[in-house]
């Protein structure tokens, strides 16, 4: 806040000319009496970039955060500048109940929100429409990241409860700008922001997002590169109708980087180094992510009060997943039979494969349309939307092989050897899963205090599995209604409390090479959520908390009595948890956002004891996050930290093998300065600012454990200039 008692002289300068050109009349019959003017109040406020105002992933529009029944993260196009963030793993880390769940270096990223896992197939959107989650979707263009932790059915029918992200891409303004940085290990970076209007009328936008990335990972071997390209088109028709239309390209290289495994599946890695690539070897190829993601949205105001919208949307990712892995230790004497699943030998081996699955290709295509309308019936104040929406995901792979072509210890180089000379087969198609809907929900407020939103998709699902050979696997056919409900008390304007109640359906899981039902996808399950909150805004600061618990059916292999393993639903796992944060201005200087997640996460009737009475694997029962930006004294000069906890977690569903807890800091600075007359911003950050040696990741993919390294000491500079 600027805050000034005296007049303000250039105003008052600028003033006085025109005042005494009003006043000379007067003052020559008043013998020019002078004249006391009233001493001028200036006030301003700045935006925090911590604090976000509203959001589009808790409904389907724009909404205040406050009136919204339901848990929102929001991370602005400015926050992740100066953090420096290039993969939705360096956003999500902001909040407290946000953890990896698989997400090797070189490879797409995948998450697990409130203890539950994100789904690739329906859990990421742009502008709210669906997209494939195989990619890492480039932030360039990106004006905020929006996190629904929960429940979404009514929002995106098949879905899963851990939550939604959804990206908001930049609209046309008139921007020209080039942002270039680097690493400690030579990283060369360079992305271009240029954007305006033009028209008779200004009335077509355009705003372009191209990037070049020459990747220098802190593994060794890792190195890759990326470019990206995007395009934004706004056209105001008139007055009533606007069309927005996004189109952006992506293409990725890197080595993906194995995980390791527990040492004789009961022990952790002894040692284990961030900076080594597990398998390596020097004939490998990098996995390509080609990926391409369009959506557009017109709009038509029919009234003040009614608006109609149609919007679209495509995306596509094929994946070359070439990979020398280390996996498991099969081919080696000292391996234990015990368990049935990948793991290491007690002193390090492991066994190196030849993996090759090119041309997986994943395509969601979705269709949506709608109508949102404000009227009265008698005293009730009725916001009602309803709609109807198609969607298509499709998944074409060949069959891949993994050959073994020798072994490894994680305490050595491994030996180079030959590739396997196999060849992979034909594209054959595995998934063809296609939903229907119908929606409806009602915002009713009965007074200033009092609301409540009341509604539910009804959703067809068509799905069909195929075998590799193209034989059919399954064919689903289900209708089911997913209602939600909430009650919203606002005792004052700026509190809001509220309790929701949702229910969802959720794809089913595919059983590993180890199930004896190898290959399968099981049924969608149902999960459902009840959650309670609070919502204060004070002064520039925004305070939430929330309480939940989440039911979805169990998926896992369940041992039989003859030792095999089956992929089975059965029981389902609650957890329950609180969360708390805080965003904003802490003071004139200090701006900043915390976190915290507290949750218990328990597996019920299972009909596998040992999988019980204990937390969910990969969970930690407490997380919090916490980053700040101090302005100093200095002229456009701030520093930023920030620190990120997690509590012990078990790396096996068994809970027989934790990791320990860990806390990384994070240092930098901002300075916002002119060169050459030109606005700059000049940025440094340091990540893990004391080179903590954590698991960060301790996770299942596919029936198997995996433990994933945090990233050591890693820092970045970087120069924004605007022309």
């Amino acid at each position: 806040m600027i805050t000034s008692s005296r007049p303000a002289a250039g105003f008052t300068r600028r003033l006085l000319p025109l005042s005494i050109a009003f006043a000379s009349p007067w003052l020559a019959a008043q013998e020019a009496e002078p004249v006391t003017l009233d001493a001028l109040r200036v006030t301003g406020e700045q935006e925090s970039i911590y604090q976000a105002s509203g959001a589009s992933v808790g409904g389907f529009s724009e909404a205040p955060l406050r009136d919204t029944p339901a848990s929102i993260s929001v991370f602005t196009a400015e926050r992740l500048k100066d953090q420096q963030a290039k993969l939705l793993s360096d956003v999500l880390r902001n909040d407290a109940s946000v953890g990896d769940s698989y997400a090797p270096v070189g490879y797409y990223e995948n998450f697990v929100v409130r203890g539950f896992s994100l789904n690739a197939a329906n859990s990421y959107r742009i502008n709210g429409r669906s997209i494939t989650g195989e990619q890492n979707v480039a932030l360039e263009n990106k004006d905020q990241v929006e996190l629904l932790k929960g429940l979404s059915g009514l929002q995106s029918g098949v879905s899963e409860p851990a939550g939604v992200v959804n990206y908001k891409t930049k609209r046309p303004e008139d921007v020209r700008s080039v942002t270039v940085s680097t690493n400690e290990h030579g990283e060369r970076y360079i992305a271009t922001d240029v954007g305006g209007w033009f028209g008779s009328e200004k009335q077509f936008g355009l705003r372009a997002n191209v990037a070049h990335e020459d990747i220098r990972s802190y593994v060794e071997h890792a190195n890759g590169q990326r470019d990206f390209a995007s395009l934004a088109f706004d056209w105001n028709i008139n007055d009533q109708s606007t069309l927005q239309l996004d189109v952006e390209y992506q293409t990725k290289e890197q080595r993906s980087v194995p995980g390791y495994q527990l040492l004789g599946g009961a022990e952790l890695p002894h040692d284990a180094s961030p900076r080594k690539l597990l398998g390596y070897q020097s004939g490998s190829n990098p996995v390509g992510i080609d990926s391409l993601n369009m959506t557009g949205r017109y709009e038509y105001r029919l009234s003040d009060d009614w608006k109609a919208s149609l919007s679209a949307s495509r995306s596509r990712v094929v994946i070359d997943d070439y990979s020398a892995f280390a996996y498991g230790c099969y081919y080696q004497s000292d391996c234990p039979a015990e368990p049935l699943t990948g793991h290491f030998t007690p002193s390090g081996g492991y066994d190196i494969y030849d993996f090759r699955s090119p041309d997986d290709t994943r395509r969601n295509d979705e269709v949506e349309a709608s109508m949102t309308g404000l009227f009265d019936t008698g005293w009730l104040k009725h916001e009602l939307t309803f709609g109807s929406s198609a969607f298509r995901r499709t998944v074409d792979t060949r069959p891949y092989f993994s050959e073994y072509v020798g072994s490894g210890n994680i305490n050595e180089t491994p030996d180079s050897f030959a590739p396997s000379d196999l060849s992979v087969g034909h594209t054959e198609r595995r998934l063809d899963s296609r939903q229907y809907g119908l929606f409806a929900t009602d915002r009713i407020s009965f007074n200033e205090h009092w609301q409540t939103v009341i509604g539910g998709r009804e959703v067809k699902l068509d799905e069909k599995a195929y075998n590799e050979d193209g034989s059919d696997n399954r064919h689903t056919e289900r209708w089911i209604f997913l209602p939600q409900a909430a009650l919203i008390y606002k005792p004052i304007d700026n509190v809001s409390l509220y309790t929701s109640y949702s229910k969802g359906l959720s794809l089913g899981g595919t059983a590993s090479v180890f199930d004896s039902n190898v290959g399968e996808i099981l049924a969608p399950t149902i999960s459902r959520q009840l959650e309670a909150g609070i919502k204060y805004d004070w002064r520039r600061m925004s305070f939430t908390a929330a309480v939940f618990q989440t039911r979805q059916a169990y998926q896992y292999s369940k041992p039989q009595d003859d030792g095999s393993l089956t992929f089975v639903q059965q029981g389902q796992q609650k957890n329950t948890g609180v969360e708390l944060s805080a965003n904003g201005y802490v003071t004139s200087q200090l701006q900043m956002s915390a976190s915290v997640a507290a949750i218990r996460a328990r597996v019920e009737d299972s009909g596998t004891a040992a999988y019980e009475d204990h937390q969910a694997i990969n969970v930690p029962k407490f997380r919090g996050s916490l980053s700040a930006d101090y302005a100093l004294p200095v002229q456009g000069l701030a520093l930023l930290g920030g620190v990120q906890y997690s509590a012990s977690k078990y790396a096996n569903r068994e809970g027989s093998v934790k990791v320990d807890d860990y806390a990384v800091f994070n240092a930098g600075s901002r300075y916002s300065t002119k060169i050459e007359g030109y606005d700059t911003v000049l940025r440094l950050t340091v990540d893990n600012l004391f080179d903590k040696r954590y698991w960060r990741d301790a996770g299942e993919y596919l029936g198997d454990d995996y433990l994933f390294l945090g990233a050591p000491r890693t820092a970045r500079v970087s120069a924004t200039v605007n022309f």
